[in-house]
């Protein structure tokens, strides 16, 4: 038998692979193959908890993503090193199937930043037509939005806000920052109703969006899913295909180029793997070195994030019928010296979990949009079923800690508010500790748990705080936290994560830059037809959730390649 062979291999079937897929098969002349490791899931037979407005994927333990991926977020005070599980998506569509679907772009000094740091055109006017072509835009026309593209992108307006929104608002407005209705073509501070991708109440995912029925039937395209990639096959500097592991068969696939999609943390693992990457790593490792460039694997970087619950009082409430849950973003300046302006982001969700004990509280995300702190990627073998060794290093540059630390002051201040619950003692930290994550998971069992544990809830004031503290903060009230700079601080060091958005290990940049990885058109610099095409090549990351400028980077990069 043949072996079987593409003009384009694509490398990973999430966000940016939907994309490139849909666009070079365009081109009917070429034939493309895209390979994904996770489940597909075709155009009209979604399972429901895909389509969900509310992110019920997470809660399907391992069905959707990659099982046992942990990374290190840093260091305690005592230098004890701290880790948690890392969830990335591993289904046709990636991240885009499931996740929270926000659909925010970033400010144009982000763009404009990547710019400066060697990506030639990659300036914010050379990217927003990539931006417009993604979209539909179902509230605002004009110059700065799409009204033809794959991606629907709405907001729920602020008069359309249920009672928790409203309260929400007005708790936030005491900050001093207006209100403001776009958040993708206002770019200054504001309090905002969050964009998203979604229509009539359905998750739009790039595989929904861009490998529709109608592109799945294109003769010269072939998609390859529960597939996985054993390592590209280079032929001294230039990639001849990708072997695979298809229905327990290794399979060799020729190419005349690939593209390599599979994200921040499995791009440049599958990169060095093949040889390219910093020498002395590779060598150490007994990898032959194919392309020596340092910068791959480094550079990593993600949105330090801490969440926090509030106890809702009955009226604000969403019911269990309401799936949209997130209606209010805060984007704000820190005012910290040396610090950008919007380097904060706070968003508000009426429910902390899909059952009964999560409807009984409201959810708040905080992050820095503008960290300096930076990580780094490595192998820890040369065997492609082991994941690599990540470490995020969130808290590394001080004014990170600092910004986190004055975040939560200010949110602990904002939310415990007439409002919305005026009790210091109902707002407390959010728990991503394995028996939480055990509770979340989806069942019948755990709905009856998290039922009985709400109803505790519910118990007078007095005993529900009891209950709060007993319970989720081992005996100790979070405002004595709050009120404590050297406890703050350890707790933001324990608690903090990232908030899945990793960028930047194979960053675009001028060839000449030795920590650079692709060039400006994604070409893997020093290689003759490999490229990459993903979160991984952003010299830094967005002042945004990264979904949104991904797929524009794959947008981009595929209308170069045509």
């Amino acid at each position: 038998m043949n072996d079987p062979q593409f003009d384009d291999v694509i490398v990973g079937g999430g966000s940016a692979g939907c994309v490139l897929a849909n666009r070079l098969s365009a081109n009917g002349d070429r034939r493309v193959l895209l390979i994904e490791a996770g489940q597909d899931t075709l155009p009209g037979a979604e399972p429901a908890e895909i389509l969900d407005s509310y992110p019920m994927p997470v809660f399907f333990g391992d069905r959707y993503i990659w099982p046992g991926l942990s990374v290190s977020t840093g260091r305690a005070k005592d230098g004890q090193t701290l880790s948690r599980a890392y969830e990335q998506g591993r289904v046709i569509g990636g991240g885009s199937s499931i996740n929270v679907q926000s659909a925010n772009r970033g400010l144009p000094r982000d763009y404009d930043e990547w710019r400066d740091l060697g990506a030639r055109g990659w300036g914010w006017d050379d990217v927003l037509p990539y931006f417009r072509k993604l979209e539909t835009d179902l509230d605002f026309e004009g110059p700065l939005h799409g009204s033809d593209g794959p991606i629907p992108i709405r907001r729920i307006s602020q008069p359309n806000w249920p009672p928790f929104g409203t309260a929400v608002g007005e708790a936030f407005a005491a900050s001093g920052v207006p209100f403001r209705q776009d958040q993708n073509g206002e770019f200054e501070d504001g309090i905002f109703p969050p964009a998203f991708s979604n229509l009539r109440d359905r998750r739009v995912s790039a595989a929904s969006a861009y490998l529709d029925s109608a592109t799945r039937r294109r003769r010269n395209l072939t998609v390859w899913t529960s597939t996985h990639v054993e390592g590209l096959v280079m032929n001294g500097r230039r990639a001849d295909g990708v072997r695979v592991i298809r229905d327990g068969e290794s399979i060799f696939i020729r190419a005349r180029r690939v593209i390599v999609t599979a994200g921040a943390i499995l791009s440049p693992a599958i990169l060095m793997r093949a040889g390219i990457g910093p020498a002395p790593a590779l060598r150490a490792l007994g990898i032959d070195v194919v392309i020596d460039r340092a910068g791959v694997g480094g550079n990593l970087r993600d949105h330090p994030a801490l969440t926090f619950c509030q106890f809702l009082p009955r009226p604000l409430r969403l019911p269990i019928s309401q799936r949209r849950a997130s209606f209010v973003a805060l984007r704000y300046s820190s005012a910290l010296d040396g610090c950008d302006r919007s380097d904060m982001y706070i968003t508000a969700s009426a429910r902390a979990g899909w059952h009964a004990l999560g409807a009984r509280l409201g959810l708040y995300f905080l992050w820095c949009n503008r960290p300096y702190s930076a990580g780094r990627l490595s192998l820890a073998s040369s065997d492609p079923r082991q994941y690599p060794s990540v470490d995020l290093n969130l808290l590394e540059d001080p004014r990170d800690l600092e910004r986190m630390m004055a975040a939560v002051k200010m949110l602990f201040a904002l939310v415990v508010h007439p409002a919305l619950n005026p009790a210091a003692g109902d707002f407390f930290p959010a728990s991503f500790s394995p028996r939480i994550k055990r509770l979340s998971q989806f069942n019948r069992a755990n709905g009856l748990a998290a039922s009985a544990l709400g109803a505790l809830l519910d118990l007078p004031a007095g005993l529900r705080r009891l209950v709060i503290k007993r319970f989720l903060l081992n005996g100790t009230g979070f405002e004595n936290v709050v009120e404590d700079e050297q406890k703050l601080a350890d707790f933001v060091r324990r608690n903090v994560f990232g908030v899945w958005h990793p960028t930047g290990t194979c960053r675009m940049g001028d060839p000449a830059d030795i920590n650079a990885v692709v060039d400006p058109g994604g070409k893997v610099i020093g290689s003759e037809n490999l490229y990459v095409a993903d979160a991984s090549v952003m010299p830094r990351l967005p002042t945004a959730n990264t979904n949104i400028p991904t797929i524009m980077i794959a947008e981009k990069i595929s209308d170069a390649l045509l």
